[in-house]
């Protein structure tokens, strides 16, 4: 990993920038409480569905007792409980079982000046013939983001296209087999293939961070990728976790690597994805966890990253992917102090699907660049990645309390409890 970077008091300095903004007496860009705006899109009856739907997912117990039911009922192919699943969590957090089906929630979030970020939603896979199955479904997503309006970006995993296993012993450095260095060209194979159809099509792809003990070669994937691609405009974007302690540090190093090299650097910031399982880990290895202590920790580098991204738009196209009020209000009034178009194509928002409407589109409402990741597929492949949800989300987090208690108070003003 390279080390090279700004200087620890450069980093500071950013920080103390970023306090002043969160901690300013000015009135917020961005009111993300209006839950009038926030909730337009949703009928009556569609507001009491999803009050019903985060109650459900707000008791943990609840949750995980269905998600161990859920997936032995889904692999035992029970259709009684897929169709509940269907009408209920899948239609909340999914557009559709297939592209075309997803039409209609992607027509409705551009009615509200919100973008769309297609994922399809299946999990990891293990065939060389489910990896291919996997590159062409997110070329046919390209394809597809290339034809409709406001569908700029397709969000994508390695590890659909690449085994874990072999992601994790290049990771630790073990020498290539014949057949492994085949794998490996494969793999590059199919990434490749993704770039230069997005590149040719004009449309960008996201590729999600994944376990800190594989993340190593993703990153190799990827800023080749950039490296090839990104010459003129962001087309490969990396995903940066910022719970991760070295994290805030490798995208200024990315940055650095990108200025040198002439092309533009694509990141997307999230928060991470994997804290218990890295943990967890690192507990059973003996190791150093490479997660920050505190939620407080996490934040601070987020937020320094979402600055730093920001004081280098021009060379930095950016995705605040965050669920969290304070780093999204930090990114709207930094735009805004700046004098940055607020529309403008390095400096992008994104929320879940049936997630955080009071951010989306109140920020949608005031003028800014946001969309919604929009997962897709059959409901028998998308069930996982809807568990996942489900547990990231009834966590301490208190994601689901807050989803619950906005939606409850919509319903109020409109008289309905």
């Amino acid at each position: 990993m390279e080390k090279i970077g700004k200087p620890v008091k450069d980093i500071e300095r950013m920080k103390k920038a970023v306090d002043e903004v969160i901690n300013s007496k000015e009135e917020p860009i961005v009111d993300f409480s209006n839950t009038e705006v926030a909730f337009a899109g949703k009928t009556d009856e569609e507001l009491r569905k999803s009050a019903w739907i985060f109650g459900m997912m707000n008791r943990h117990w609840l949750v995980g007792i269905g998600s161990k039911l859920g997936l032995a009922a889904i692999r035992m192919h029970l259709p009684f409980v897929e169709g509940i699943v269907k009408n209920t969590i899948y239609e909340q957090f999914c557009g559709g079982t297939t592209l075309l089906n997803s039409q209609p929630s992607i027509n409705k979030l551009a009615q509200q000046g919100c973008l769309t970020i297609l994922d399809y939603g299946a999990e990891a896979k293990d065939s060389e013939e489910e990896y291919n199955q996997t590159m062409n479904e997110t070329i046919r997503a390209i394809e597809f983001a290339a034809k409709a309006d406001h569908v700029p970006v397709v969000s994508t995993k390695v590890t659909g296209m690449a085994r874990f296993g072999l992601l994790k012993q290049i990771q630790e450095g073990e020498a290539f087999t014949k057949e492994t260095r085949a794998e490996y060209k494969n793999i590059l194979k199919r990434i490749d293939a993704i770039c230069h159809i997005a590149a040719q099509k004009g449309v960008s792809v996201f590729f999600d961070a994944e376990e800190t003990w594989i993340q190593d070669p993703i990153d190799h994937f990827v800023n080749m990728m950039m490296r090839r691609y990104n010459q003129e405009k962001a087309v490969v974007y990396n995903t940066f976790q910022m719970y991760r302690k070295d994290r805030l540090q490798y995208l200024i190093s990315s940055y650095n690597q990108a200025k040198r090299n002439g092309y533009i650097l694509g990141a997307k910031l999230v928060r991470g994805a994997y804290m218990e399982k890295e943990r967890a880990r690192a507990k059973e290895h003996g190791y150093e966890s490479p997660i920050h202590p505190t939620k407080a920790a996490t934040d601070d580098a987020y937020n320094t990253g979402v600055k730093f991204c920001i004081d280098n738009y021009e060379r930095i196209a950016s995705c605040n992917a965050s669920h969290n009020a304070e780093s999204n209000l930090l990114q709207a009034e930094l735009i805004h102090r700046k004098g940055i178009s607020r529309d403008h194509p390095h400096l992008m928002f994104c929320q879940l699907y049936g997630m955080s409407d009071n951010l989306t589109f109140n920020l949608a409402a005031a003028g800014f660049k946001v969309g919604k990741y929009l997962p897709y597929g059959p409901v028998r492949e998308v069930v996982p990645y809807l568990i996942r949800r489900a547990e990231e989300n009834s966590s301490v987090t208190g994601d689901m309390t807050r989803e619950h208690r906005l939606v409850h108070e919509e319903m109020k003003r409109r008289g309905l409890s």
